[in-house]
């Protein structure tokens, strides 16, 4: 009896502490912010990778097994993944994480958007009614998306509620000292040109103009007359960079820059997988010098 009293004393204290939540983040992004104030307390699994759309994604058998055994979702939100993650969250069939229980959070929600509409339709492309969801390209919007972040992780984890705090804090730091010297590395930049309308945010936090976009309207193939129009108006102006994800299309991009002698660049909207904070100021880093430029 008493040895097998001293080996289950010894079971007990072997045995490794419970895991803290389990977060699944939308994108790589999302997973960042996760990481970066979760620290060691939580573990992170991400959804869609940093080269695909994550408008047109759809529910995949892993993702609801991942979803399943979540306590908490965070998501972009403004209807960003709309098209695959509430099919994946129903068949997940995990009640603490469905929208509006503590499990669940969007990043869109906590910020102030721009890009409203009051009624959208199709008329308008692939238009996001609640606004821009793409928060994620600006390093201040995501401290505050962190600290709303770390509230949340508080709730669920009181223990570490403190250290998450402090780190999302930290994060705030580290972007509030970099956010000058992005800014003086585009200063007088001649602007740029997107491919979809997902640089607006930093655009606006670098105070960089935007002097048009490839899609004639969101989500909306380029046309040959929009491409005409478009060069038509940026001909005989100084030259800036013309911005295009890894899964858009090359070819208008190289018509536009070859008749607009206008530079190119392919930069993904998240960071890779697995990324941390560095990995994240890295690519913000890479589009400032991009915008920046030779000038």
């Amino acid at each position: 009896m008493r040895l097998l009293i001293t080996l289950l004393l010894t079971l007990t204290v072997a045995a490794p502490a419970l895991a803290g939540p389990r977060v699944v983040a939308t994108t790589t992004s999302m997973a960042m912010l996760a990481r970066t104030v979760g620290g060691d307390a939580v573990s992170v699994t991400t959804l869609a990778p940093p080269d695909r759309d994550t408008h047109y994604l759809q529910a995949k058998p892993s993702m609801i097994r991942d979803l399943r055994g979540a306590d908490l979702v965070v998501a972009v939100g403004a209807e960003l993944e709309v098209g695959w993650l509430p099919a994946a969250l129903r068949q997940a069939a995990n009640p603490a994480i469905r929208p509006g229980q503590p499990g669940y959070f969007e990043a869109a929600a906590q910020v102030a958007l721009t890009g409203t509409y009051e009624r959208a339709d199709r008329s308008a492309g692939d238009v996001h009614p609640a606004g821009d969801p793409h928060v994620n390209l600006d390093p201040v919007r995501m401290a505050t998306v962190a600290e709303a972040l770390a509230q949340r992780l508080g709730e669920l984890d009181g223990a570490e509620a403190e250290a998450f705090r402090k780190r999302a804090a930290d994060f705030r730091e580290a972007v509030e000292e970099r956010l000058t010297g992005w800014q003086e590395q585009v200063a007088g930049s001649p602007g740029l040109v997107a491919f979809h309308k997902d640089i607006r945010y930093l655009a606006e936090r670098l105070d960089v103009p935007i002097r048009g976009y490839l899609e004639p309207k969101p989500g909306i193939a380029p046309t040959a007359s929009h491409l005409r129009e478009l060069v038509d108006k940026l001909k005989g102006g100084k030259a800036g960079v013309i911005l295009r994800r890894p899964f858009h299309p090359s070819d208008p991009v190289r018509k536009v820059a070859e008749a607009t002698g206008w530079r190119t660049a392919v930069l993904p909207l998240d960071p890779e997988l697995g990324a941390d904070a560095a990995a994240y100021f890295d690519l913000i880093d890479r589009y400032a010098a991009a915008i920046g430029g030779e000038r």
